[in-house]
């Protein structure tokens, strides 16, 4: 399906940070004055910043990119860690998938190579995607729909959860803090996930280096011992280091 122009915008800009109106109008493939009233709209809604002579996203707390437009971005480093997670894997073991653009890579890996799995998610991609394989058992918690993030979440959610219980947890880190906090963009999303890790024995926080050094509203919990961080090669030595001070175990996931 071809992405609307605004949509293609928006995603230029959270990939690349602050560009000129030129710069816009070439990815795009749209006149300069074109991209002007198209910027004009984005302004008014609060998607992006307007600056003299471009635009950046807007970088507010709790603001998201639309699930399919996140998707397509840094897609070759969730892939690659989609593999990794994978590999991660064991058979006839209980796995709660969360929702997420990288968890998602994971779930496309599972089906092209599925094993006897129960899979538990809040994600409705995930459900979709491991739907026709026939090998995997898949529970898909109910509760309110979050557009945003095409996920499950709310009291309803929170309750089945309380009487779940999983081997292992791969969970997207919408953000991760200098601080070692992971946190989100949504109350609701976020105290999801916080019960998700009080409800798993080997939780893996699974996210690309461009999520590392960010703050979001909402804090799920503080990064420490027993858990597994799965990030990329882009993952500069300083935040290794950190995350081994943190008491974390690390794993950088090859290029696929």
């Amino acid at each position: 399906m071809k992405t609307d122009r605004p949509t293609a915008i928006r995603q230029h800009l959270f990939a690349h940070g602050y560009c000129s109106i030129a710069e816009i109008a070439a990815a795009v493939g749209a006149s300069e004055p074109t991209v002007r009233r198209d910027l004009l709209t984005l302004v008014a809604s609060g998607q992006i910043l307007r600056s003299h002579g471009g635009a950046q996203i807007a970088v507010s707390l709790g603001t998201e990119v639309a699930f399919e437009s996140r998707e397509q971005i840094n897609l070759p480093a969730k892939r690659a860690i989609g593999q990794a997670a994978y590999a991660m894997l064991r058979p006839e073991t209980a796995v709660f998938l969360a929702a997420g653009t990288t968890v998602l890579q994971l779930a496309r890996r599972l089906r092209l190579n599925p094993m006897p799995l129960r899979v538990f998610t809040n994600c409705l991609p995930v459900a979709q995607v491991l739907m026709p394989v026939a090998k995997i058992s898949v529970t898909l918690l109910g509760g309110n729909l979050r557009r945003q993030n095409a996920s499950m979440v709310g009291p309803l959610a929170e309750s089945a959860l309380t009487h779940l219980w999983f081997d292992q947890l791969f969970l997207g880190g919408g953000a991760i803090s200098q601080a070692g906090e992971i946190s989100s963009a949504d109350e609701a999303e976020a105290r999801l996930n916080a019960l998700m890790l009080a409800r798993s024995t080997a939780p893996v926080i699974v996210a690309d280096a461009a999520k590392f050094g960010a703050q979001l509203t909402y804090g799920i919990a503080q990064l420490g011992g027993g858990m597994h961080v799965l990030s990329d090669a882009g993952l500069d030595q300083r935040w290794r280091d950190r995350l081994g001070d943190l008491g974390c175990t690390v794993a950088l996931a090859a290029p696929v």
